[in-house]
């Protein structure tokens, strides 16, 4: 019997930009899955959308949150997938990217299965394995749109962090991908597009520096994390001065 799969989308005024993912996951192939999205008390008409759109949202909740990962960590409590797929509000699902997903997971077993994504326009894959310079780009696409994870590697690496307000998806990631009993496999299709509106997008100083702190808790060579946060952040430096928007 092949796996079953949870979607889980984060929103917090959303209403620009969630029905086009509404629209993506309508057009599956396979809509075999369950959708469960967590609004953090939305005043823009998300709410709407989603009490509109009771054919593809199984599950909603809205109410004020501590941020992304306390949300997340709802819908995973909700959620009764065997693995689970994390969805941004603007992001978008190629039609065959579920079927895709579940038979890779069905043939090979994985733990974790990436995908690529599309970003900027550029297919992208996961980066070759130096986790000490790519961190969780090292064995995967990216969270959202590029991994379909089991949901019982919670029950080995707790739930997301919420000491991190951007990166605590990437640190789950990281210490569950380098365990050596877990098994990650890049599939050979592109899932869909990663948006560009959430917090991690558009605030730029805050990633980087989240970025840094989990670089420091999960890499022995501490004076090399150093070295390379101060090359990202001159690197990044117009865009850290003109400031950035928040968002999910």
């Amino acid at each position: 019997m092949k796996p079953t799969i949870s979607v889980i989308t984060v929103t917090l005024n959303a209403a620009m930009v969630l029905p086009d993912l509404m629209q993506s996951l309508r057009m599956q192939t396979d809509r075999n899955f369950e959708w469960i999205v967590a609004d953090g008390a939305s005043t823009d008409g998300t709410i709407d959308l989603i009490q509109a759109a009771a054919d593809v949202v199984t599950h909603w909740i809205s109410e004020p949150d501590f941020g992304i990962y306390h949300a997340i960590n709802k819908a995973l409590q909700i959620a009764t997938g065997e693995y689970y797929l994390l969805l941004g509000a603007d992001d978008r699902l190629h039609v065959d990217a579920i079927a895709q997903y579940r038979d890779h997971a069905y043939r090979t077993k994985a733990d974790i299965v990436t995908a690529s994504i599309v970003r900027n326009g550029k297919v992208e894959r996961r980066k070759p394995c130096w986790p000490w310079l790519y961190a969780h780009h090292a064995y995967v696409s990216e969270h959202s749109v590029g991994s379909l994870i089991r949901r019982g590697l919670h029950k080995k690496f707790g739930l997301y962090s919420k000491r991190y307000a951007i990166g605590a998806d990437l640190l789950f990631l990281k210490r569950a991908c380098s365990d050596p009993g877990v098994q990650v496999v890049q599939a050979d299709f592109v899932a869909g597009t990663f948006g560009f509106s959430g917090t991690s997008r558009q605030d730029r100083a805050g990633t980087i520096c989240d970025y840094f702190r989990r670089q420091l808790e999960t890499e022995r060579h501490k004076f090399l994390q150093i070295i390379l946060f101060i090359a990202k952040v001159l690197k990044h430096a117009r865009g850290i001065v003109k400031g950035t928007s928040h968002g999910r």
